[in-house]
């Protein structure tokens, strides 16, 4: 082990753009720093200049630029790993899981563009290292970093993308501690702690894009692909029991929304959770029409002259219907999207009797609650509010009617989905004394 280590921040005035050499940019740096590279050396690079110097800018969709930069990370993602309304985290190509998957759209040349992760850091490390051998017959390593936030700590960090030339990680398992104990899960990710101090000597806004590292140790050279957990043991991947249970419980009934746009793509993320309920005959037996503000208005307007024609028909005040069907209207017609869920009937066997054609439209209708919770809690976990309002089900053939479907198709309710105007008290959790028995 090294006892001290260097670390020297080389400006440059240069502004990088495609088809750069990055190398002669570099020693550029080293030069007017007054240094000269040494065999063990490693230089910092941060990705952003390699992207610039590759090219490496993809257009953005149109929109508003921040909301842009979040649908270009989903479009180019792996997985979705959290979707919040304060930040999108994915899985890029690459194996990152990082905010808006790395994409940068800060000092780039136009609105309409961002910049992406370099293609292959590893191969862009591995070029710049072997570009300086070239020219100064020096071997030095080369970490090409970006910035991360981490779970569970606020303020971001560098890790390392590419690495070339330099250990990635220091394996001591199989070692021992000062107490003679033997070590069983030590490994140190060396580049990205050489990455991370490379930042205490630059900040975003210094014109900093190397940083000489001298005095490391030597070791067998890794890659920036060491660096990566492999999916069988990401126990965030897996979520475990608890999150489930958070996830489902954290779904609340919400009735007042603000009034800025749902994510279509979030609606969309919520139906394909819908669709893994289970379902009798492995039918998919779920629909959820997506009302437009024209087809909403017709649908309230049939539904309510029918409610006020039973309501009568019960004896009911006049003034009670009223403010019943006001009460109702103040959810559906506010909110920002409103959803039509139904069960097709399709599939449903046809039997002979009574009993088991009722037992089989009820499976079918359980299906389709399953189905429902599934996409309330989706929509909860990506920060959004949602109230189910059954007063489909008490006019089917109107609903049918109106949104021109067939006598198969059976409502199940009303779904308003808004960003919340404000949350509700925390739930307490339930005494299932009651509900939970055993014969």
């Amino acid at each position: 082990m090294t006892a001290r280590v260097e670390l020297v921040g080389l400006a440059t005035a240069h502004r990088f753009a495609a088809g750069d050499d990055l190398a002669t940019a570099l020693l550029d740096a080293v030069a007017s720093a007054g240094l000269e590279l040494r065999d063990g050396d490693v230089v910092c690079v941060a990705s952003k200049v390699v992207s610039l110097v590759e090219d490496a800018l993809h257009p953005l969709p149109a929109g508003d630029p921040k909301d842009a930069r979040r649908r270009l990370a989903r479009d180019l993602a792996v997985r979705v790993v959290a979707d919040t309304p304060g930040v999108l985290v994915v899985e890029t190509p690459h194996g990152f899981v990082c905010a808006n998957g790395g994409i940068d759209a800060s000092n780039v040349p136009g609105d309409d563009v961002a910049l992406l992760l370099p293609d292959d850091p590893d191969a862009s490390a591995d070029r710049l290292r072997r570009a300086i051998g070239e020219r100064t017959g020096r071997r030095v390593g080369v970490i090409v970093t970006d910035t991360f936030g981490r779970p569970w700590r606020l303020g971001q960090t560098e890790v390392a993308l590419g690495v070339a030339g330099t250990p990635a990680l220091r394996d001591e398992r199989g070692g021992t501690d000062l107490q003679g104990r033997t070590l069983e899960v030590t490994v140190a990710a060396i580049a990205d702690e050489v990455a991370a101090a490379a930042d205490l000597v630059r900040t975003k806004a210094s014109g900093t894009p190397f940083v000489l590292v001298r005095g490391l140790p030597g070791g067998a050279a890794g890659t920036g692909r060491d660096l990566l957990r492999p999916a069988a043991s990401d126990a965030f991947r897996a979520g475990g029991p608890t999150v489930a249970e958070h996830a489902v419980t954290s779904r609340r009934t919400i009735r007042r929304f603000l009034p800025e746009p749902v994510d279509h793509g979030v609606i969309e993320a919520a139906v394909r959770a819908a669709t893994t309920a289970p379902a009798p005959h492995h039918a998919r037996p779920w629909r959820f029409v997506r009302l437009t503000p024209p087809t909403r208005g017709r649908l309230l307007d049939a539904m309510a002259a029918q409610w006020r024609t039973d309501l009568a028909a019960d004896g009911t005040d006049p003034a009670v219907i009223e403010r019943r069907i006001a009460r109702s209207d103040a959810v559906l017609r506010d909110a920002p999207e409103l959803l039509a869920p139904f069960v097709v009937l399709d599939a449903a066997h046809d039997y002979p009797d009574t009993r088991r054609t009722i037992a089989e439209r009820d499976l079918f209708m359980l299906s389709g609650g399953a189905a429902l919770q599934n996409l309330q809690v989706v929509l909860a976990a990506h920060g959004l509010g949602t109230a189910w309002i059954s007063s489909t089900a008490f006019c089917a053939p109107t609903v049918r009617d109106v949104l021109g479907l067939e006598p198969t198709w059976q409502p199940l309710g009303m779904l308003a989905v808004g960003h919340p105007a404000g949350q509700p008290p925390a739930r307490e959790p339930a005494d299932v004394a009651d509900l939970l028995l055993e014969r």
